[in-house]
């Protein structure tokens, strides 16, 4: 039995990859955001008296930068058209909606683990750096991540953009980082890099259309995820 539990250990340490630097998006991943960003999408519609969206539809697009959002939802909107509808949606999640949102179970937690244990962490996210600064300083996470990019400083996702300006920014390769995300496109511009990706169902985009991109594995909960970057399990 110990010769047994000897070569488990390591055959786990020689086919464990030795991730540096850990990727997460925020909104669906971190963040329950969700209910608060359909909702600032609806009442910015409605606003301009664009034909309504079910919440299907508006699920789909959290993840991308907002302009890129908009444009996704209503093909028809010119630049101007899209850049009021952002102002607006804009106008709505930062002062008006009360919708509440918060960090899911376990998430300060499990950052506080990742740090101790040695990894840098950084976020890749479709929030502009105006939405994004503000959520870090009200969670009091700003000082946990090491980096981030967001949508309004590079390309959107699922274009790699932001994941090859944090590899040039952190001195790593693709092969020693992670993107940890909840939608397709976090899994794509991952996939486009070469770089491992770890999925989470307890977000926005459905598990099945998920998993058709093939990450190394899917969790259900923040707990899971916590031991799978932890342990790889």
């Amino acid at each position: 039995m110990i010769k047994l539990r000897l070569i488990k250990v390591t055959i786990k340490e020689v086919i464990m990859p030795a991730y540096k630097l850990i990727i997460f998006d925020w909104d669906g991943t971190l963040m329950d955001s969700q209910a608060r960003i359909v909702a600032c999408l609806q009442c910015a519609a409605e606003e301009l008296k664009l034909h309504p969206l079910n919440e299907d539809n508006l699920k789909k697009v959290i993840g991308l930068g907002l302009n890129e959002a908009v444009s996704s939802l209503y093909p028809e909107l010119k630049d101007k058209q899209v850049n009021h509808f952002a102002d607006r949606y804009r106008y709505h999640f930062i002062t008006a909606n009360d919708t509440p949102t918060g960090l899911f179970d376990d998430v300060r937690e499990m950052l506080k683990q990742l740090t101790e244990n040695g990894f840098m962490l950084a976020i890749a996210t479709g929030k502009a750096r105006r939405g994004l600064e503000p959520v870090l300083v009200d969670t009091g996470l700003k000082n946990m991540f090491h980096g981030s990019r967001c949508a309004d400083e590079t390309r959107s996702k699922p274009h790699p953009q932001m994941l090859e300006e944090l590899l040039y920014e952190f001195g790593v390769t693709a092969d020693e980082a992670i993107m940890v995300g909840d939608t397709e496109y976090d899994m794509l511009m991952a996939k486009s890099l070469g770089m491992d990706a770890l999925a989470v169902s307890y977000g926005v985009h459905d598990k099945a259309d998920i998993l058709k991109h093939e990450p190394l594995s899917c969790v259900d909960s923040v707990g899971e995820l916590s031991k799978w970057l932890l342990n790889g399990e």
